[in-house]
């Protein structure tokens, strides 16, 4: 775990408490960590299933699920706790898409662009120069462009990019959420990263 980020000594001061049976600790732990959590779900979960999905609901369902596993990390502790969490909600939205696809409530298109932020922070670190987000949100027919190039990428590739570019995330974690080996991790943004400057090349937003 060299390369994974520590929990924060709140965290791990929570952590210490709910070993020893101090439960109300749980709620505060939690607490602390909804706000991070919430952004990872906002940032992952899959545009076609938003009208169906409240990202609110897949925080709580993923912090029961990380309630009734608590006494099994803290007898592994197999990770820092807030990437683990982080798993728990990413196995979660992995569910949802697989149901959503299975059921074939809604018709699933590679042509349906993810949201204007999730596409703009996949290809950030490409369109430099004086380019940020917030100005590419401003203009508009660029950052459709933007999404169009990204919404031909799988969703492998979108994952990988988003935890690189957008999260930032060492490739110990990227793996760790993936399930893969860190070498793998580095290889599957490999790959995402030249698949992506291609599209943006068709998109005429690279030379």
């Amino acid at each position: 775990m060299a390369e994974m980020t520590p929990d924060s000594p709140e965290t791990c001061a929570l952590l210490e408490r709910i070993r020893t049976g101090d439960r109300d600790a749980l709620g505060r732990l939690l607490a602390h960590h909804r706000p991070g959590l919430r952004a990872f779900i906002e940032l992952h979960l899959d545009p076609r299933i938003r009208a169906r999905v409240d990202p609110s609901d897949v925080v709580q369902d993923t912090q029961l699920e990380a309630t009734r596993r608590m006494d099994d990390f803290l007898g592994r502790r197999p990770m820092p706790f807030h990437l683990w969490l982080r798993k728990q909600a990413h196995e979660r939205l992995l569910r949802l898409r697989r149901d959503h696809c299975e059921r074939g409530r809604r018709s699933v298109q590679r042509e349906v662009a993810w949201p204007d932020r999730s596409s703009l922070l996949v290809a950030r670190s490409l369109l430099r120069g004086g380019s940020t987000p917030s100005r590419l949100v401003e203009r508009r027919e660029r950052a459709e462009r933007v999404a169009r190039a990204v919404a031909q990428l799988a969703e492998a590739d979108r994952e990988v990019l988003l935890m690189r570019h957008a999260e930032e995330l060492p490739y110990d974690e990227i793996a760790c959420l993936l399930d893969i080996e860190a070498a793998a991790a580095r290889k599957r943004y490999g790959r995402a990263l030249i698949r992506l400057q291609r599209a943006l090349r068709e998109e005429g937003l690279l030379e």
